[in-house]
């Protein structure tokens, strides 16, 4: 018996790690998938419509049926609040993160991506979401690491460096190498696309802020993610309308631009809101987002395999930096988190501890006088 709670206490400590590491792997996908489907001319704008009106009709069902008794009331200022969560998430962060990715490469925006943590921890403290205490060594380790994690991005930014080989994609490189070096990375405006995605993990840090505060009120996941992206629906559609011009854009067959779309919106829309905002409540905002640098190095390997895309040594090095920094924040809520259960566990046992003592006070009988 106490070795199944000490496994069933195992696994119920592993849940957060394996959902976040599962979602890297559905990131991993839509961004190779996304890559494809924005080369082969789809417009980023028509895209996002696409991508969140399969996550609502995805999630909405389950939303309607699963929390039907536990869904609260809509007030004024949680609309507010979810309007914004559709700005800041589908319509700011996805556009500006395809128009980077249209400029760079999809390991170029992971790794740039990866200074999510970093945005989103010092969010968190400006907003006291967490608290800073330069004495402890965890809290050192989170203000180092989102140092080294922003100093990775800039190097990735201003330096490229000489092109790296993978073993496996040498052959494919060579075969391809002479148009590349006419039309390839030299025709990208690197610099440009490292605005963009600076832009859009900005967008996405305030989305995972805003987040964790509306789900304090509106406990309700799912219905919630459902709320989002049709929000996020409505507003993209009407930038859509702005930005793109041509009816033709909107045309989608049964090609890799529907598959970009389904796949986007139900994984990395629905399904990742919605898993995101599970764990958001039990860890924060903060150890939601320190999973980044996984989805990097998938997508690294991808992008060599399928894409045959070149790694510059600059982007090595720095992405070296952005995963050092990043675990050592990972690491310090890491700490944190053991404390503050160390701390619940005491607080409970001495309170059974007080429990006990007064019961066992009150079951003395009291003396009473002798009988005359």
């Amino acid at each position: 018996m106490e070795g199944n709670g000490c496994l069933g206490s195992f696994i119920q400590r592993c849940k957060p790690y394996i959902a976040m590491i599962s979602l890297q792997f559905g990131y991993a996908g839509m961004n190779i998938i996304t890559k494809v489907s924005l080369n082969r001319g789809m417009s980023h704008y028509v895209l996002v419509v696409y991508r969140h009106a399969f996550a609502t009709l995805a999630i909405a069902p389950f939303a309607l049926v699963l929390e039907r008794k536990v869904r609260p009331k809509i007030t004024f200022p949680m609309f507010m609040q979810i309007f914004v969560l559709g700005l800041l998430g589908p319509v700011i962060d996805q556009n500006f993160y395809y128009a980077g990715l249209k400029f760079t490469s999809p390991t170029f925006s992971c790794a740039m991506s990866n200074m999510l943590p970093a945005m989103t921890f010092v969010m968190a403290v400006l907003c006291r979401m967490e608290k800073v205490d330069i004495k402890k060594v965890r809290c050192q380790a989170k203000v180092i690491g989102t140092i080294v994690t922003v100093a990775g991005a800039m190097l990735m930014t201003l330096y490229k460096g000489h092109v790296i080989n993978f073993i496996w994609s040498e052959h494919v490189h060579s075969q391809t190498s002479a148009p590349a070096a006419t039309t390839g990375s030299s025709d990208k405006d690197w610099l440009k696309g490292s605005i963009l995605l600076i832009i859009a993990t900005l967008a996405w840090a305030s989305f995972f802020i805003l987040q964790a505060v509306t789900l304090r009120r509106y406990a309700a996941q799912l219905s919630l993610t459902s709320l989002v992206c049709f929000m996020g629906t409505l507003q993209s559609i009407a930038v859509t309308f702005v930005m793109e011009h041509k009816p033709s854009a909107w045309t989608i067959g049964w090609d890799m631009n529907l598959l970009a779309a389904a796949y986007a919106g139900i994984v990395s829309s629905g399904i990742a809101y919605y898993v995101q905002g599970l764990v958001m409540q039990k860890r924060g905002p903060v150890f939601v987002t320190a999973f980044s640098p996984l989805m990097m190095i998938i997508v690294a390997i991808m992008g060599s395999f399928i894409l045959t895309e070149k790694i510059f040594l600059g982007g090595v090095l720095g992405a070296v930096l952005i995963v050092a920094g990043l675990y050592a924040v990972l690491w310090g809520k890491y700490r944190e988190y053991i404390e503050k259960d160390c701390e619940t566990t005491q607080g409970v046992i001495k309170e059974n501890e007080t429990n006990d003592i007064e019961m066992s006070a009150g079951s003395f009988p009291t003396s009473q006088p002798p009988r005359t």
